[in-house]
């Protein structure tokens, strides 16, 4: 029987390395946050071989005093924390004390700093099989320079896991991102095989912090975000969401923030989904960068060793209030908050115009812009009559005029104008009066789109899509006012569970209630369902409360039966909406046009599409060589 005995300080480094050093981009992003916990402004990074060669980090911090230099290179040794209280109350982005020593362990380091008392520099070195420390005197500024050379040299097992040069780079450039977006107020110098990739000065003011955003995440990202302010609970969240049709095919345009860390958080991906659930297209995804500043009491970075997870003591708090906030955003933004940018290229008609083309979204947006004061029409878009209050309708109301409307019921063939004959086009304002952000609607093309003039250009609408989110909007916002009515099961639907499951649905019982679901446990691993939402009377009972259970499992709470809920109204909403070569006269086209500043979520139908674009003159005169 082998005998317990101690491990070597070497491999006990080199295990702890395989937790803490995967890549050379792990390497790159913990001496990086070294240097910004030592209050740099500046830290330059270089790199050879993709960083397998050689790692290069320096920074202008405070230093590390002479004396303390051969403890930097210990396990466990540490300036960022003392006590058990330090450790539930972190504020640094390291507090282990594992990083160097375990970088050490599979490479050639050598580590040089310099304190602002200190007259002169001192460097320390690590070889041989025991890591003894080698101290050295040495010249360098205020700061620290840490030189990692022939990065697993000595495990080669580790060393053919690595990929090759470019994708190696790829991996540390996109570290050396997060670290830039996180630290607004530091600078950063990125150099490879002696070329430089990024050179980013500090940024203090918005918009140095915005030609940050634009340089690393793209101006494509910047033009089509909305900036987010809010601050609720102890809880502060701000930054960038992109609209929701600059969605992504992949997740690779994320960034979440809290106390300064990049996180990737399962709580914080659900209350990001939800937000966008019904405005994001089909397997899409959507593009934020965002900074969630809590008290450090209330969330533990001691989670795993990369320290990209964390936990919230109020988790469910934390979720409300991301989700609220960025749904509260996304509904805020009306078509006049996209054409803040435009006007000014179509007054000045300038030659040049943002690279996105006809975008949908190409224009900036301005933070907590008020609603468009346009009017709003109330009725059928038959009605030709002036400005009316918006009125609040029933979802049934809803559903019997627009199924009316779509039967002829709104404006019949006897008394619908001839679209082919001439009709009155309201006159575009002239300099300096008022004009509705959509325009005014000039004609219609193939009885799909509705083409509106306004100062800026040319305005394409669907108009099936926009009427399509204006009636799913009125109808959700009628749910809101009635409250969700629960209807008796004839024969409750029992179901085999796990007792989990059965005793979370037991002591969620009032919250299920809520939800228009009352749920009963009558045996240690059975459940019947007595009541269920009178709107989902022909949805499967039994995959639903599954499903309801499951979200309580993973989240704490449940969005499921809203989700059904707004999935069958936006079914009914789209039935109920105007149809494709459904002639439109011009009064009820300006009519679609008002409605549409006036509802949230108007740039997209139900399912994610957009539902206008917009051509400036700019754009119109390119194509035809105009001014050239």
């Amino acid at each position: 029987m082998p005998h317990i005995q101690l491990l070597s300080p070497r491999l006990a480094n080199q295990i702890a390395a395989g937790e803490v050093v995967e890549r050379p981009a792990s390497v790159v992003k913990e001496l990086v946050e070294n240097a910004l916990d030592a209050g740099a402004s500046r830290v330059d990074i270089e790199l050879e071989q993709g960083g397998v060669k050689l790692i290069r980090v320096r920074d202008d911090g405070f230093g590390i005093a002479e004396s303390d230099l051969p403890l930097a290179l210990s396990r466990h040794a540490t300036s960022k924390i003392l006590t058990l209280d330090d450790l539930e109350a972190v504020g640094t982005l390291g507090f282990r004390g594992e990083a160097l020593a375990s970088i050490s362990s599979v490479s050639r380091l050598s580590l040089t700093s310099r304190t602002a008392d200190q007259e002169a520099a001192a460097r320390v070195e690590v070889e041989g099989r025991d890591m003894d420390a080698k101290i050295s005197p040495a010249a360098h500024p205020v700061g620290t320079t840490v030189e990692v050379r022939d990065l697993f040299f000595n495990t080669p097992a580790r060393r053919k896991f690595l990929r090759t040069e470019k994708t190696e780079f790829n991996h540390v450039d996109e570290s050396i991102r997060r670290q830039a977006l996180s630290r607004f107020d530091a600078g950063f110098t990125l150099r490879h095989n002696q070329r430089v990739i990024q050179s980013l000065r500090p940024a203090e003011s918005d918009i140095d912090k915005e030609r940050r955003i634009s340089s690393l995440c793209g101006q494509q990202f910047i033009d089509n975000a909305v900036v987010i302010e809010a601050e609720a609970s102890g809880l502060r969240l701000w930054g960038w969401v992109a609209l929701p049709t600059f969605s992504r095919s992949q997740a690779d345009l994320q960034y979440f923030f809290v106390n300064g860390r990049v996180i990737r958080d399962k709580l914080v991906a659900h209350a990001v989904r939800q937000a966008y659930r019904d405005v994001l297209y089909n397997n899409r995804h959507p593009a934020f960068v965002l900074y969630l500043e809590v008290d450090p009491a209330t969330v533990d970075v001691n989670v795993h060793p990369t320290k990209h997870e964390v936990r919230f003591r109020d988790g469910r708090l934390v979720h409300d209030f991301i989700f609220r906030t960025l749904h509260r955003a996304l509904a805020d933004v009306r078509p006049a908050d996209h054409f803040r940018g435009a006007e000014a290229q179509a007054l000045s008609r300038e030659p040049e115009v943002s690279q996105s083309g006809a975008s949908t979204e190409a224009f900036p947006l301005s933070q907590g812009a008020a609603p468009s004061q346009v009017p709003s029409y109330s009725g059928g878009y038959g009605n030709t009559s002036s400005a009316q209050p918006q009125q609040d309708w029933k979802a049934s109301d809803q559903m019997a005029f627009y199924n009316s409307l779509n039967a002829g019921g709104g404006v019949t063939t006897e008394t619908r104008p001839d679209p082919f004959e001439s009709q009155p086009v309201p006159t575009p304002p002239q300099d300096g009066e008022d004009e509705p952000p959509l325009g005014y609607a000039i004609a219609q093309l193939h009885g799909i789109y509705i083409l509106a003039q306004s100062r800026t250009g040319m305005i394409v609408v669907d108009m099936h899509a926009a009427h399509e989110r204006i009636t799913y909007e009125r109808m959700k916002r009628a749910l809101v006012e009635q409250d969700l009515k629960s209807q008796p099961l004839l024969v409750p639907v029992s179901l085999s569970v796990s007792q989990k499951e059965a005793a979370l649905a037991e002591s969620h019982g009032d919250e299920l209630q809520q939800l228009g679901l009352q749920i009963e446990r009558i045996g240690p691993e059975t459940l019947a369902v007595r009541q269920i939402p009178a709107l989902l009377r022909g949805a499967d009972t039994e995959q639903l409360v599954r499903d309801v259970l499951a979200d309580l499992i993973q989240n704490g709470q449940s969005d499921r039966v809203e989700a059904v809920t707004h999935e069958l109204l936006g079914t009914m909403a789209c039935h109920g909406s105007v149809r494709a070569n459904r002639q439109l006269t011009i009064p009820e086209m300006n009519s679609l046009l008002r409605d549409m500043e006036a509802t949230e979520r108007s740039g997209q139908c139900n399912h994610g599409r957009p539902t206008w674009t917009l051509m400036t003159l700019s754009e119109l005169d390119k194509l035809f060589l105009r001014g050239r």
